[in-house]
């Protein structure tokens, strides 16, 4: 079958099994999105390894914890939360929202996160009442595969029509491509080529921008504290979330100590200037993010740019004077290795972080390490980023958690500085058409023209 004509059909098995999943009520709904997500989470560490070995990159451990985290925290968000039919009412304002879905959800996946991806959105798509079809990275597969196999034999015994969740087994650019143009909506997490053909494909796309987190550390915070967050950060899953910070910047005075604190924690220090050449020629060649290096351990990134580490070396953080566009080190690195800079004062500070997010990493997101509110305020209104987490773990609590208010989420929208249609962590509201019913305002004041203009 030639490709559109196989990508047609299973978008008309999928618009069926919406058409028959629409009828649902809203607890019928919410035990087939409750039954995907628990299914996922009793299979994270078996899911975790196929994962790991498919692609090679990350660590094992640590994607048992994202598949079993993610699971967890975007249940407790939707449980309970109208999705169907009449959502809310608003009589000061005369209105009635009524929730309808979209319909078929093309849900595009990245390598780094084959089963966490298609599981959120899955989980969100269908608290909407919509069906899915995830396109999994092809170095992916076979994850993805299991993934959407684990959660359709759960959400059957809940009485989910066949088809509500589709994946194509042999994925391919152009197969991408021709779900992104014949379903309904789509949600493209991966590399900017592809979020880039989702906004091309003629039909509304939600997409994902690049990240390069920023970690901005003030003077009244407890140093040895900020690097366990920092170093965790860093290393999770060997850095390949978009999420993960990339640099930190302290002040001059505590940079020293900052330096000592990661070295603790099993960072290996790098200041001389051939050492920092080799990692940049290793990590950047031809100005472009070496592929290979993307969820490796350090040792082996340090192997590779000739480098001699302790066996113990958990991540690699590199001393830089410059930054921006004057400097490759300081854009995104999808493995552990991360630059630290320091600062006279919080406005140089948060210069630098702005400078690197403007060359790249626009609308993601950032760290902030303070208790001072005023400095908070300053950095939020300077930084162009979507997410400012506070004096917590980045690669974690960008993407919401059980103790932030940030909707759980592995599609990480970036605004308009990242290309993006939405500047927030997307859920399930952003794949639901609302209707809005209005009524007469009841004794509503209706002022005169004098009482408009007055100033």
């Amino acid at each position: 079958m030639e490709p559109k004509a196989y990508v047609q059909s299973l978008v008309d098995a999928s618009r069926k099994a919406q058409e028959i999943f629409a009828a649902f009520s809203q607890e019928q709904v919410d035990a087939v999105v409750r039954a995907a997500g628990k299914a996922v989470y009793d299979s994270a560490e078996y899911l975790a390894k196929l994962a790991a070995e498919e692609t090679g990159m990350g660590r094992f451990e640590d994607k048992i914890l994202k598949n079993r985290g993610k699971s967890k925290v975007t249940w407790h968000r939707l449980k309970g939360v109208k999705s169907r039919g009449i959502i809310r009412r608003i009589p000061e304002l005369g209105l009635v929202e009524v929730a309808h879905p979209m319909g078929v959800i093309g849900v595009i996946c990245p390598t780094t996160n084959p089963t966490m991806t298609p599981l959120h959105n899955s989980m969100v798509a269908l608290k909407g009442g919509n069906s899915v079809i995830v396109c999994p990275h092809p170095r992916a597969k076979k994850a993805g595969m299991e993934t959407v196999r684990v959660m359709n034999e759960a959400i059957a015994k809940e009485g989910a029509p066949e088809n509500l969740i589709q994946i194509v087994p042999e994925p391919a650019m152009e197969i991408s491509g021709l779900v992104m143009a014949l379903c309904d909506m789509c949600v493209s997490t991966g590399g900017a080529g592809m979020v880039k053909a989702a906004y091309s494909s003629g039909k509304p796309a939600f997409g994902v921008g690049q990240g390069n987190v920023q970690s901005l550390v003030d003077r009244d915070m407890n140093i040895a504290d900020v690097a366990e967050k920092i170093v965790a950060g860093r290393t999770y899953d060997l850095g390949v979330l978009c999420s993960c910070e990339q640099c930190v910047i302290c002040p001059e005075e505590n940079y020293d100590e900052m330096v000592a604190e990661l070295k603790k924690r099993g960072a290996y220090y790098v200041e001389k200037k051939e050492e920092v050449d080799a990692m940049r020629a290793m990590l950047f060649p031809d100005n472009m993010l070496n592929r290979d290096s993307v969820g490796l351990e350090a040792v082996r990134l340090a192997k590779m740019a000739g480098i001699a580490v302790p066996p113990s070396t958990r991540l690699i953080a590199i001393k830089l004077e410059k930054f921006g566009k004057d400097e490759q080190l300081a854009r995104e690195k999808l493995c552990p290795v991360m630059t630290v800079y320091s600062y006279k004062t919080w406005e140089e500070g948060v210069n630098i972080a702005r400078t690197n997010l403007l060359n790249e990493g626009a609308g993601h997101s950032a760290t902030i390490h303070s208790h001072n509110a005023g400095n908070v305020d300053y950095a939020a209104l300077r930084l162009p980023v979507s997410r400012i987490t506070i004096n917590q773990t980045g690669s974690n609590s960008v993407g919401g958690t059980l103790v932030n208010g940030l909707n759980p989420t592995g599609t990480l929208g970036c605004g308009s500085w990242g290309n993006n249609s939405a500047s927030e962590n997307l859920w399930f509201h952003h794949l639901i058409n609302i209707s809005r019913v209005s009524y007469i305002i009841e004794d509503a004041h209706v002022p005169t023209d004098e009482e408009i203009w007055a100033k």
